[in-house]
């Protein structure tokens, strides 16, 4: 069905309505055949699925995998203190799922807030009745009725126009408003100017449509649903994680059972060998690591909310700060949505020009400011601001698509006009003279090449030309208004200006590396003009246009894409996403800004989708990853360097929760191989994992992004979060030294309580209670001079300052009291098999933390030095 060739009658017969609307009954029946006129989002993941994936993931199965043998040990073998440790770690699985469930649900909440596309209530006519109903009760049939400030309901053909305007830039991305008639169309549907759609606006004028479509069935549901179909991308750090956790899974699971045969050879009993073995595990597997990560993603997506950035997903915070590439639309993204007069040109009647501009205009004014199209409200601002005169009309020939003008008669100072505006090939035919020094003189060939010729140039610059005329009359006109023996006033020429801050911000975006792309519905010359204005391009621009993206072989594209001051200019929907799904094939991060319905698929396909919220439309938001709450595109500079300093502190974090294991390790290690009675219990090994390093952990998440941190290209995207450098510090380096220093205090405390090498030690012992809690606290005291270390892998602490993050001084606080709790409290005691120890342990604990910093300052200090050498 062409619903925009048929003739009136043809409308109503077609969708078995009538000029008086439909019955309600009839309303009814067909609200159950065609459902309520929403948008509903395309496989939606229900609540349940959403949480039991927080219990399902990697890590999550490996801590199930750690705990189930600490139960099938308990059950096989009791008394080893085994169902503790299990219930501990069920904590830690159940504690993240819950927490980061949560964080994501009252994400989505915020974002059922910002649902506002569709109008709540509608005027519709039926029984020949005008009655207002709720937006989802229209149905296929309804005459609706439209005026100036509606937002449409649904897809609609129009059978009734009175100046009726609508603006819908929220489905096509065009800042162009159009007039609509009520005349047959032979052309495209979104091109006909018979024709409203969902969620456009009316900016003037009134009329009567009649539906055709609703909710997922309307062109704005159509986007809404090619964007649920998308696959969305992994997050970097999603993958990340993933391989960290599954080296870890393979090195934990490596060492426990190679440790468990090397015990088996030696000639330890099974039972020794199984608690031996999942020490092991339990030692090499960072519990603390997903909570940590979970609460630092968490703390950085408040700290953008502060800065105007509503993160949906929490992973969507680092991998921001590893796009390279984004592309972005301009109405309301790059530019304000807002039409303005950048240029008059009017060399000898200025006066007359703002006259046309303010009369030959259907603004209308209201206490609550002026009401219209953008084009007009724009030129009636100028006019008023320039003192141009008021008059009486008389008489209007309202704008047509094909006439591409508009007449007024008016009565100014006694005197009779007519008032013309349009576009300049429509209105300057009609001009004979024009004014020179005060005289009225024929426009001749050169003139007219002149004036044409400064048409073009205006054009040139992206400017939406408006030709200004008029002519005197002696006395009223019979028939219609003439338009013709026009007096040439002027040009005037428009502009949706950009955002203020949006030059700034993609100078930033340069100096951090990252490339931005324009990609619109709007023309081609606009484009480039405000392209070239903010800063985008600074040659000449490189246009495709929509159709010829679908004409391009990919390959050819491909290349396409890899030039500069590129711009993609009258882009439908499917042509975005392809456009991004080439820029990610060929191994670009992108993040995709956009406010429109338009935008939508693009925004679900790039790896960070970035809506407008304010401007937005509901289903951009929802296809997005973060919702920008102030529309400002310089907020997401903002959020790209909180997510760079997300990643930086995940790997500095990551360096300290490793560097842990290591101390975990040696104790049991020596106990399997040199007979030593166990140094360190599993429950004293969570005592660290999930307790003293937890908070200092999360201090070091909220450390303050790098002060060049914008000044470096994205890290490459071969570069992983644990690297060999990473593991090499944490586990050669720091943990070794860590690791030295709790055996010495252990062996410190059963020499000075006089065990022998040879001598067997009851596990209840006070002197084995004390020598292991000794070997605990060396494990703490050197983390806490290893916070200080991890603040950064480079930088010096003395320059970062050692009290600039107070948090770090929050965590090690909380450290020491939970050592405290521990060590010299009989609840402590006795849930982590601990024993008070003297003040001489940790005086001789002191020194081995002081070192800690000393070596790694200067180790820092070499770094800086290559690091230099290596740019000169």
């Amino acid at each position: 069905m062409r619903i925009q060739t048929l003739s009136h009658d043809e409308v109503f017969s077609t969708l078995l309505s009538t000029p008086q609307g439909i019955t309600a009954e009839e309303a009814t029946r067909r609200r159950a055949e065609y459902g309520p006129n929403e948008i509903r989002e395309v496989h939606t993941r229900s609540m349940f699925s959403r949480l039991a994936a927080q219990f399902t993931h990697f890590l999550a199965l490996l801590l199930w995998f750690a705990a189930a043998l600490c139960f099938l040990s308990e059950y096989l073998h009791p008394g080893e203190g085994l169902l503790r440790l299990g219930i501990a770690i069920l904590a830690v699985i159940f504690i993240n799922a819950i927490f980061t469930f949560i964080q994501e649900y009252r994400t989505e909440k915020a974002i059922e807030e910002l649902r506002k596309m569709l109008p709540f209530r509608v005027a519709v006519i039926r029984n020949g009745t005008e009655i207002e109903v709720d937006a989802v009760e229209v149905v296929p049939g309804d005459l609706v009725v439209l005026r100036e400030g509606d937002k449409v309901p649904a897809d609609a053909r129009v059978v009734q126009a009175s100046r009726l305007t609508v603006n819908n830039a929220p489905l096509t991305g065009e800042s162009d408003s159009r007039t609509l008639s009520d005349t047959p169309c032979e052309g495209e549907l979104l091109d006909c100017g018979n024709m409203v759609f969902a969620g456009t606006l009316v900016v003037s004028g009134s009329g009567q449509v009649v539906v055709y479509a609703t909710g997922m069935a309307t062109e704005f549901g159509k986007i809404a649903q090619i964007t649920g179909k998308v696959v969305e991308e992994v997050s970097p750090l999603h993958l990340e994680i993933t391989r960290v956790t599954r080296m870890v899974a393979i090195i934990a699971v490596a060492g426990g059972a190679g440790f468990f045969l090397i015990g088996s050879l030696v000639g330890r009993s099974f039972w020794d060998n199984f608690l031996f073995a999942i020490g092991i595990i339990i030692a090499t597997v960072p519990e603390g690591l997903l909570p940590t990560v979970t609460l630092s993603l968490a703390m950085a997506s408040r700290r953008m909310a502060r800065r105007n950035a509503l993160v949906k997903s929490l992973n969507a915070v680092e991998a921001l700060g590893s796009v390279d590439l984004i592309c972005t639309d301009k109405t309301g993204t790059l530019t304000q949505n807002l039409m303005t007069v950048k240029t008059l040109w009017s060399p000898e009647d200025p006066a007359m020009s703002g006259t046309v501009a303010r009369l030959c205009n259907n603004v209308t004014v209201t206490q609550q400011g002026i009401k219209g199209d953008p084009t007009e409200t724009a030129l009636y601002n100028y006019a008023v601001e320039q003192g141009a005169v008021t008059g009486e009309r008389l008489g209007e020939i309202p704008f047509d698509a094909d006439r591409k003008r508009m007449a007024t008669l008016h009565r100014i100072d006694g005197k009779l006009f007519v008032l013309i505006k349009g576009a300049g090939e429509s209105v300057l035919p009609l001009c004979t003279s024009r004014k020179k020094a005060g005289l009225s003189i024929p426009i001749d060939t050169s003139a007219a090449a002149e004036l044409k010729e400064m048409l073009q140039t205006m054009a040139s610059e992206g400017l939406r030309v408006i030709a200004l005329a008029y002519r005197e009359l002696d006395q009223l006109p019979e028939g219609e208004i003439p338009e013709e023996g026009l007096t040439f006033a002027g040009f005037m020429g428009l502009l949706d200006p950009p955002r203020p801050e949006v030059p700034q911000a993609l100078k930033d975006c340069h100096s951090a590396g990252i490339r931005v792309i324009m990609i619109t519905g709007d023309a081609g010359p606009t484009a480039a003009a405000i392209a070239r204005d903010i800063g985008l391009i600074t040659g000449e621009p490189v246009i495709i246009e929509g159709r010829e993206c679908v004409s391009m072989p990919d390959e050819q594209l491909r290349e396409e894409l890899k030039k500069d001051n590129l711009i993609f200019a009258r882009m439908s929907p499917q042509n975005k996403m392809h456009v991004v799904s080439l820029l990610i094939e060929g191994g670009h991060r992108v993040a995709v800004t956009g406010d429109g319905v338009n935008d939508a698929p693009a925004l679900k396909k790039a790896h960070v989708g970035i809506a407008m919220g304010l401007a937005g439309t509901s289903v951009a938001r929802e296809a997005a990853d973060i919702v920008l709450l102030d529309d400002n595109f310089a907020s997401i500079v903002h959020a790209i360097e909180e997510g760079r300093a997300v990643f930086e502190n995940i790997r500095n974090f990551i360096t300290y929760i490793f560097a842990s294991n290591i101390p975990e390790l040696i104790p049991y290690i020596g106990y399997i191989l040199f007979g030593i009675p166990l140094p360190l219990t599993i429950m004293q090994i969570l005592a660290v994992d999930l307790g003293t390093d937890m908070f200092p952990a999360l201090a070091l998440g909220a450390e303050k992004p790098s002060p060049d941190i914008m000044q470096r290209p994205p890290r490459p995207k071969s570069e992983h979060l644990l690297t060999r450098g990473v593991l090499m510090r944490a586990y050669l380096y720091l943990g070794l030294w860590e690791a030295l220093a709790g055996m010495s205090a252990y062996f410190y405390v059963l020499h000075t309580g006089g065990w022998s090498w040879s001598q067997t030690l009851a596990t209840t012992s006070t002197l084995y209670l004390q020598a292991t809690t000794a070997c605990l606290a060396g494990i703490i005291m050197t983390q806490i001079a290893n916070v200080f270390a991890c603040r950064s892998p480079n930088i010096s602490i003395f320059t970062l300052g050692i009290f600039s993050n107070r948090l770090v001084l929050a965590g090690i606080a909380s450290e020491l009291l939970l050592a405290a709790f521990i060590i010299y409290t009989p609840p402590g005691n006795a849930l982590f098999a601990c024993a008070p120890i003297a003040a001489s342990v940790w005086l001789l604990l002191i020194p081995f933390a002081i070192l800690l910093i000393v070596i790694d300052e200067s180790r820092k200090y070499f770094v800086r030095r290559s690091a230099a050498q290596t740019k000169v």
